[in-house]
């Protein structure tokens, strides 16, 4: 899972550096970003359903050698085309997450699973952070940009490496892919995504996002009728419908693009610097990326398996709303006070904290309401439910930094255009958390005990106290 989220971040920070390098323009480096999600937006749903048919390990396998071949494409690369398929193939590695949820599911017993998917989950946090100080590091002093998808090789080979050694059970499902019902979710979820990617450049009243994003309707629409009729459906209309699933992928939008936000946000305002905007701090790359961001990533080895430790003791909901809750906090301290640098670390800390909670109460909500044998699909409509909020994320903070900048001989955004991303996730995580309170039914306390807890193998190897 770290491997899945630091693809995801890798890249972010050194756009710039490939449109240099490449001598391309600034839209047709941002692809780099763009293509890797629309493919992950095709590839899911379809990875994890052939591993909830096929079997987790020999899809897994598969997966991480098709990452493999594109890091190192994308490693050996000079030219936009190359690079830009080597990134769709690394999109395949959003599939993995909902494989190694279906994993953990068949491998552990019930007391050790919640435990586990917590830690698995968190990672996904800690990923995202992983990702962008390791490119503050490697990238320091205009360093070049392949070094990171060589690091992406090392981390997919060590990767197989482990899934080899993992046990091999057959599919829990019956049935064959449904390929016309993975052709319309694909199409309708890359029209959907495409325009959130785009709409900065292209302008979101222009006809292209507009166009798109009725298509997205559309299609999706056709998608739900389709399902509704097929034997063997890719998505069960019952998942579509049943309240604690829509509550958890709206969660799941709420958390990605609470991840992004403040990734984003936190890394611009740092680096705008104070004697040109009033305010700021006119940190380098490195220095945002280990200073301001390091601190909420590290947390996350920590808050990972906490968020476990509140599912197993007080069940998923009150998690979500506890995740919910604190990354509001975060936002709202974001808001008022982000003119000190122990402001903007503590902030940062408490979003990533709430999103690393989140994370690790989603998979226990799902398997709780899902058979064995859609485990893999379940996940994976929620990774994608992640993957949107991301899209959101990126573009309201591209969208925010960038329109009516501070006249200048380089454009700055205003300091109100920072307490607007702010103020909106705060808004956001208040809704998240009221819609999981009330629309999620009251779950029965856990039967695991403190002490069982402790001394879980899982849950305990973290070493904290569960009081």
């Amino acid at each position: 899972m770290l491997l899945v989220s630091a693809l995801q971040t890798l890249v972010v920070p050194v756009v710039a550096n490939i449109q240099a390098d490449l001598g391309v323009s600034t839209s047709a480096a941002s692809w780099v970003v763009t293509a890797n999600l629309l493919a992950a937006a095709v590839f899911t749903p379809m990875l994890g359903r052939l591993g909830d048919l096929y079997g987790r390990r020999p899809v897994m396998l598969g997966v991480l050698t098709v990452v493999l071949l594109g890091s190192v494409l994308a490693a050996t690369t000079s030219s936009l085309p190359l690079l830009l398929a080597g990134r769709v193939a690394q999109a395949a590695s959003f599939g993995l997450f909902p494989l190694a949820i279906g994993m953990l599911r068949e491998e552990l017993d019930p007391k050790r699973l919640t435990g586990a998917m917590a830690l698995v989950s968190g990672m996904l946090s800690v990923g995202a952070g992983f990702g962008l100080v390791v490119t503050g590091l490697l990238m320091r002093h205009g360093g070049d940009y392949h070094r990171l998808f060589w690091l992406a090789t090392a981390l997919t080979a060590i990767g197989m490496a482990g899934v080899w050694l993992l046990p091999r059970r057959a599919g829990a499902a019956t049935g064959s892919l449904d390929w016309t019902g993975a052709a319309l979710l694909g199409l309708g979820l890359v029209l959907l995504i495409l325009p959130l990617e785009e709409g900065n450049g292209w302008g979101w009243g222009s006809a292209r996002v507009l166009g798109s994003l009725a298509g997205a309707v559309v299609v999706l629409t056709a998608f739900v009728l389709f399902e509704r009729r097929t034997t063997h459906p890719l998505i069960s209309t019952r998942m579509l419908t049943h309240r604690p699933l829509v509550v958890a992928n709206a969660t799941g939008l709420f958390l990605g693009f609470s991840m992004f936000a403040v990734f984003l946000s936190v890394s611009a305002l740092v680096q705008t610097p104070h004697d040109i905007a009033g305010y700021g701090f006119g940190a380098s790359m490195l220095a945002a990326s280990l200073v301001y961001l390091l601190p909420g990533t590290a947390g996350g080895v920590i808050s990972a398996p906490l968020g476990g430790r509140l599912v197993v003791r007080f069940g998923a909901k009150s998690t979500l709303v506890v995740a919910a809750a604190v990354a509001g906090a975060g936002f709202a301290m974001l808001t008022v006070l982000h003119s000190a640098t122990w402001e903007i670390i503590v902030g940062a800390l408490m979003v990533n904290t709430g999103v690393t909670f989140g994370y690790a109460a989603l998979p226990a909500l799902l398997i709780a309401h899902v058979d064995p044998a859609e485990t893999g699909i379940a996940n994976s409509v929620n990774s994608i439910s992640r993957s949107i909020g991301m899209s959101l994320g990126t573009a309201f903070v591209v969208t925010m930094v960038t329109r009516n900048p501070i006249p200048g001989p380089v454009p700055l955004p205003h300091e109100s255009q920072f307490v607007a991303v702010f103020v909106t996730g705060a808004i956001l995580a208040a809704i998240a958390a009221v819609m999981v309170g009330l629309a999620l039914p009251r779950a029965r306390r856990p039967e695991l005990t403190v002490p069982e807890v402790e001394a879980d193998e899982v849950l305990g190897a973290a070493g904290l106290a569960s009081r």
